[in-house]
């Protein structure tokens, strides 16, 4: 979507890239979320006492050479380019050559393109997280199966048209948004004016923090909550919807301030799932453990990266030609 529609791209630069980008953009998570003692001695921060402004600094310098390298490959193919769709790349690059007041700098299109920092780290562990779950409950990735094997067919391909139809699916994903919300304290907030919430007095300027972790777990709240049942988000679609009205359930924010990339999210976690279950079976390499511990961070992620094996659920080998 941001930068793959050119083939030469997708076949010389993308592998490459996608390696690069996927390892810088981990390393720049770990920072965002990392406790700085600037944050809470200002004085401090000239002295970079633990090294993190250095560290982001060479992380930035890494974005911008991935992003140049990309900029610059995508500006080479456009003469051979006669496809009808374009990516949000070839369509900042056609603004950046109009002649209009004020048109578009290469340094501006690539902090566009920072948009896909926000969401690749996040969606990808949650599809992690799914299927850590999935297939440490066996009877879910049976009925998940099921599901997908009535609504698309044995030997079809999953198809964006089919997302609204996977109930049971869409289920396991919000009840593994509600145990490992991506971002556990969500974006940080800041009081406009001073109040009182909840008994506690909040001076102006103050930075908040939503716990939503402990909220989605809360026993007042949730039966059995460290107990993964997709069941219970069955049935009442709006009360269990992602808009952040339910104060029980906040995984990507509330009010204003809610994540913008909702519906891409949503719909990128679902067919992605969709498509691994539905495609191939999975199982652990031999003699491993599942491990569902979390590695907390400004994105939770699992302590052990997942290793799972696929193997073809489909008795038609051309549907994996």
């Amino acid at each position: 979507m941001l930068w793959g529609s050119t083939f030469d791209i997708q076949e010389k630069v993308n592998s490459r890239v996608g390696a690069e980008f996927r390892a810088v953009t981990a390393k720049m998570m770990v920072l965002l979320g990392k406790p700085s003692l600037s944050d809470f001695f200002p004085g401090l921060v000239s002295f970079d006492l633990q090294g993190v402004e250095r560290e982001m600094k060479e992380i930035v310098v890494d974005v911008e050479r991935v992003f140049d390298s990309v900029i610059d490959t995508q500006v080479k193919m456009e003469a051979v380019n006669d496809r009808g769709k374009k990516d949000f790349l070839q369509i900042l690059l056609e603004l950046k050559g109009e002649n209009g007041a004020t048109p578009i700098t290469k340094t501006q299109i690539k902090a566009l393109l920072d948009i896909v920092v926000g969401g690749t780290d996040t969606t990808a562990t949650m599809v992690e997280w799914v299927m850590t779950e999935i297939m440490h409950n066996p009877p879910i990735m049976k009925k998940v199966q099921e599901e997908l094997s009535g609504i698309v067919g044995m030997n079809n391909f999953v198809e964006e048209s089919h997302m609204p139809k996977l109930l049971y699916l869409d289920a396991v994903v919000k009840e593994t948004f509600r145990l490992h919300p991506s971002l556990p304290l969500l974006v940080p907030r800041c009081s406009s004016q001073s109040c009182v919430v909840g008994g506690y007095s909040i001076p102006k300027g103050t930075r908040v923090f939503l716990n939503v972790w402990a909220i989605q777990r809360d026993p007042n709240f949730w039966d059995n909550p460290s107990e993964f049942r997709p069941e219970r988000f069955l049935g009442d679609d709006n009360k269990w919807d992602y808009t952040g009205n339910n104060f029980h359930y906040l995984p990507f924010g509330s009010g204003r301030r809610i994540c913008a990339g909702i519906p891409l999210a949503e719909k990128m976690v679902m067919y992605v799932l969709a498509s691994l279950l539905h495609s191939f079976n999975w199982h652990l390499p031999e003699g491993e453990e599942l491990d569902l511990s979390e590695k907390f961070g400004i994105v939770i992620k699992k302590e052990t990266p997942l290793i799972a094996i696929p193997t073809q659920r489909s008795s038609d080998l051309n549907f994996y030609a």
